[in-house]
């Protein structure tokens, strides 16, 4: 092979190395102790590229996604079911979450009676969080529910 031919053929190389190298990092995140649980497999497997409008990113631990850049959405499967709480939940596609305002406009959401819990932390300033739970909810109803419901966020309000 010429010179000049084997530069041709390391152009496409060379371009696909640039457009990694231009892609977004890897987010660091910590796995739940729950992590290796089979049914977040499940759940892994079937979240979608992308929440309104934010690609889904890599991250380095099991059981975790993300999407946007910089993250707005952030997903860990394999917590300890919550207990009684008081925090306001609100059912979306049949499954409940425990709402944390505490931070807002970002919140923390944790799936309430389903085995494991799954958390989900978002940026209301760039995502919806109606957007977001609506996509999340179909793909944790894959696990197994436990019977428990929560209250209502009308009812934990005083409504």
């Amino acid at each position: 092979m010429t010179r000049a031919r084997r530069l041709l053929a390391s152009v496409p190389a060379i371009a696909v190395a640039a457009t990694l190298a231009g892609c977004a990092s890897t987010v660091s995140m910590r796995p739940a102790d729950g992590s290796n649980d089979p049914a977040c497999a499940d759940v892994s497997v079937a979240l979608p590229g992308a929440l309104d409008g934010q690609a889904r990113r890599w991250t380095d631990a099991q059981a975790t996604a993300a999407w946007g850049d910089p993250a707005a959405v952030l997903l860990t499967c394999g917590l300890d079911p919550l207990g009684p709480t008081t925090l306001p939940c609100q059912t979306v596609n049949g499954v409940d979450w425990v709402i944390d305002e505490t931070d807002a406009p970002k919140y923390r959401v944790t799936s309430y009676g389903r085995v494991p819990a799954v958390e989900v932390y978002l940026d209301n300033d760039v995502v919806a969080s109606a957007e977001v739970l609506d996509a999340l909810s179909v793909v944790v109803s894959r696990l197994p529910a436990d019977g428990s419901t929560c209250v209502s966020r009308g009812d934990a309000d005083g409504a």
